[in-house]
């Protein structure tokens, strides 16, 4: 289970923190006013989580299409994905009157 950790803490900590992230895989998650911000993990995990993703991305799209896709393929529509998903959301402001 992550700790979670303020974005203060992080601050203070930060050499500690990748200290155990590095040899013990601890994770961390990073939160301002109590809401999750980020992720302190292992590279290792990123890029198990990051496996699983694509794999399970192809398998969706060889459902949708009934045909195979290429690796590269794959990896051009999760790069896709992953650019619309980092995409800030606007909120409109009202102005007031």
């Amino acid at each position: 289970m992550p700790e979670k950790v303020s974005t203060v803490d992080v601050r203070q900590r930060i050499g500690d923190m990748l200290n155990r992230v590095s040899l013990r895989h601890d994770e961390f998650i990073i939160e301002r006013k109590g809401k999750a911000l980020a992720a302190l993990v292992p590279v290792q995990r990123l890029e198990q989580m990051r496996r699983f993703a694509r794999t399970q991305a192809i398998g969706f799209l060889e459902q949708q299409k009934g045909s195979g896709l290429t690796e590269a393929q794959a990896a051009d529509l999760a790069l896709e994905a992953q650019r619309s998903a980092r995409r800030p959301v606007r909120k409109s402001k009202r102005k007031a009157k």
